[in-house]
């Protein structure tokens, strides 16, 4: 049975079904923001983008509250496109096709792209209803957030006049977030050049896939495997015999998401690999114990190939890589000191994949503690040293300090418990948003992060929350009503 929606989230769906007809990947927007320029053009709204290619849509004062502060309701543009291994879709043609599954919506073997797509579709849907009371509003739709955040990076410092930010990236409905950790990119490099595989080796290929995976920063510490330390730790296994050799190893898709596959293919003279057969069986199954509460959906399997390829790596060259991999970091380094199980350091291994007689790897670091996210940095440093590959850092982005006592977090608290009939949690979480960065451009703006309840970020198993929509909705448009008049309700 669909859930019955009222008015308000049927609009906001629609808007959202319109978002999501256009493919959006990262560094792909230009699509998506030529539609929000036309649907502006329909409205009669006014439009300015800076050189980055982000976006403002100016939205007048509704009557009787243009005397009221300017607000910026602010979302990304992009999505991460990630898709199950069955799946045919092509993220850069083919359009996102929300489903109503109950009180959720969901996509079909696809992210469903509600980070971020929701947060536009919030904002058109208050510039559109002509009977909500609000402030003059500054649409602010931003690119490439979900590969670096350098859309906001680059954000014109005069762009905006508001004083006021309201980010809708959030992923929780009850929650008022005020703060994020900041983040790191790393990328090494380790050789492995061709040779010949052994007359008497065989092909193997060694996969890991069916995992929950999620999110690297929101879903880091719930303890959800990822495959690619789990590839390197079969791998491993084999790696002792003399005449292993390995060919190449892909896994991963985002930096910012938990791999949920990949794949590794190998060479070992039939009788070594027989003899470490049932070894390798108890490996597998000690791993499936330890993933099934989290993952208890992994697929591990080891097949025979039927051709040896014609240039493996050498036996040296391998251990090396395999030794590195295998040591590189993965999940949480430091919880917060303050006890409420929130992540304050980690680390994700995002990708690996052979590049030109070398195998590259991805990680993404973060932490709130600058000096934390340092050190690990530093280690990636020395063990990239230790090892012989070549270290370069990708594109990092600042922690947002939160600020407790800020006004617009009063009025926000005041406003919640006046719609929600409760107190909000306010939080600061372990994901990276935009605020730190746009705080870096408009240092005395004040800025929260709301927005409804989404499950599985960054996974095909991404879900929205219904009912958590007409909440956030409820709240937002009572949020910007308050700046209207001297209490917290219209």
């Amino acid at each position: 049975m669909e859930y019955p929606l009222d008015d308000a989230t049927r609009s906001i769906l629609d808007l959202f079904r319109m978002v999501s007809r256009v493919p959006r990947p990262s560094g792909g927007e230009q699509r998506i923001r030529a539609r929000l320029m036309a649907w502006a053009d329909e409205h009669e709204l006014a439009w300015r983008r800076d050189q980055a290619g982000n976006l403002v849509i100016d939205v007048p004062a509704s009557p009787g509250c243009r005397g009221a502060s300017s607000v910026a309701l602010q979302g990304h543009m992009d999505m991460v496109c990630e898709k199950l291994p069955h799946s045919g879709h092509d993220f850069a043609h083919d359009p996102i096709r929300p489903i109503i599954d109950g009180e959720w919506l969901v996509a079909d073997g696809t992210t469903l792209g509600a980070d971020n797509g929701i947060a536009i579709a919030l904002a058109l849907a208050v510039a559109q209803d002509s009977r909500l009371r609000h402030p003059e509003l500054e649409l602010l739709f931003t690119v490439n957030e979900e590969s670096g955040l350098s859309g906001a990076a680059q954000l014109d410092d005069s762009l905006l006049r508001s004083s006021v930010l309201i980010n809708l990236d959030s992923e929780d409905d009850r929650v008022i977030t005020i703060g994020c950790a900041g983040g790191a990119g790393i990328v090494l490099t380790v050789p492995l050049p061709p040779t010949r595989p052994p007359a008497a080796a065989g092909a193997y290929r060694l996969s890991v896939g069916g995992l929950a995976g999620g999110h690297s920063g929101t879903d880091i510490g719930r303890g959800r495997a990822s495959a690619n330390p789990l590839v390197v730790r079969l791998l491993m296994h084999f790696s002792d015999a003399g005449s292993f050799r390995l060919t190449g190893i892909s896994g991963g898709t985002a930096h910012n998401a938990i791999a949920r596959d990949a794949v590794a293919d190998f060479v070992i003279n039939r009788p070594d690999f027989t003899a470490r057969a049932d070894g390798f069986t108890r490996l597998q199954h000690d791993i499936r114990r330890e993933l099934r509460d989290q993952d208890s959906a992994a697929v591990i399997q080891c097949e025979a190939l039927d051709r040896r390829p014609a240039a493996v790596g050498g036996h040296r060259d391998s251990l090396r890589a395999l030794r590195l991999l295998n040591s590189l970091p993965h999940g949480v380094s430091a919880l917060s000191p303050a006890g409420n199980g929130l992540v304050q350091t980690s680390s994700n291994f995002a990708l690996v994949a052979g590049r030109d007689s070398a195998i590259e790897v991805v990680a993404s670091l973060r932490s709130s503690v600058a000096s934390e996210l340092t050190a690990l940095s530093e280690r990636y440093a020395s063990l990239a040293a230790l090892s012989g590959a070549a270290m370069r850092h990708s594109a990092g982005y600042p922690a947002w300090q939160a600020d407790p006592d800020s006004a617009l977090l009063a009025r926000a608290r005041h406003v919640f418990r006046c719609v929600r009939g409760r107190e909000p949690l306010v939080e600061v979480v372990h994901a990276g948003l935009e605020c730190g960065l746009i705080g870096n451009r408009y240092p005395r703006m004040e800025m929260i992060s709301i927005g409804p309840t989404i499950v599985n970020p960054h996974s095909p198993s991404e879900r929205l929350h219904l009912p958590s929509v007409e909440h956030t909705w409820r709240f937002l448009s009572e949020l910007l009503a308050s700046y209207c008049s001297d209490c917290g309700s219209s």
